[in-house]
């Protein structure tokens, strides 16, 4: 069946292989993100795909893409929330401006889509819903404040939709990812708001984003509510639920980078 895929984060690393995981003939997908020439360098390798420069932040840019969309397509078969950015810095030398730069792009721009999308998808009655989160959106982890944050205010903003949705076809799935090999650490802002401009180690020797990527795609057709992909750090997620007093011990030994 033809579907219309829109998928933000899209020039890079686990949006970039979404598209790809995605491309079918049959489908359209598109790509959203900042960063316009990162856009065209995976479209050029996607059968049919549409070009949507956004900033999530931006709530104009957001109801200006999804008018496009609908004049355009008519309809939006999955929604991946894939754009986001990450932290390395601690608590005390993380400017406020940051720590609400980071809520913006993971949290609100996350919800804002999701929320100007529903509407198309209630009135069709079908449709998927992906958020991004994260391993740290299910453990707090030092350096990691405000995005570990962002990610727990995902579950529940996510669950709460879901729950709402019970007697409708629309599918809500969370997506926690551990350490994948993408830049992610590199992007991550410093406290004052700069690139950290580093690859941790973890992340360095993490799970490839082509893995991950058909992970998230069976996730959807599977119709899975929360799904976790890494390496042995998901275990941390376990031990965290069942035994807290154990997860302490182990995450302070543990090197944030």
């Amino acid at each position: 069946m033809k579907k219309v895929i829109w998928i933000t984060g899209a020039g890079s690393g686990i949006g970039e292989a979404l598209a790809k995981a995605c491309n079918h003939e049959d489908h359209t997908i598109i790509l959203s993100g900042r960063n316009k020439t990162q856009l065209e360098s995976v479209s050029k390798n996607i059968i049919n795909s549409f070009i949507l420069p956004l900033d999530v932040t931006q709530e104009n840019q957001i109801k200006q893409a999804v008018t496009l969309v609908k004049s355009t397509f008519r309809k939006i078969d999955i929604l991946i929330n894939n754009a986001g950015v990450s932290q390395r810095a601690t608590v005390s030398e993380t400017a406020n401006e940051v720590g609400r730069n980071l809520m913006e792009v993971n949290f609100f721009g996350s919800i804002h889509l999701t929320k100007a999308v529903l509407p198309m998808m209630l009135g069709a009655n079908q449709g998927s819903i992906v958020a991004m989160s994260s391993a740290a959106g299910k453990f707090g982890f030092p350096l990691r404040s405000y995005y570990s944050a962002s990610k727990h205010a995902l579950h529940g903003f996510y669950e709460s939709l879901s729950l709402e949705l019970k007697d409708t076809k629309v599918h809500v799935m969370v997506v926690c990812p551990g350490r994948i090999k993408t830049d992610i650490s590199k992007n991550a802002l410093t406290g004052s708001g700069e690139s950290h401009n580093q690859m941790d180690q973890g992340q360095l020797h993490g799970i490839s984003v082509e893995k991950c990527a058909s992970k998230i795609v069976q996730g959807i057709s599977k119709k899975k509510a929360e799904i976790y992909i890494g390496g042995n750090e998901i275990l941390l997620i376990y031990i965290k639920r069942y035994l807290p007093f154990l997860f302490r011990r182990i995450a302070k030994r543990v090197n944030p980078k």
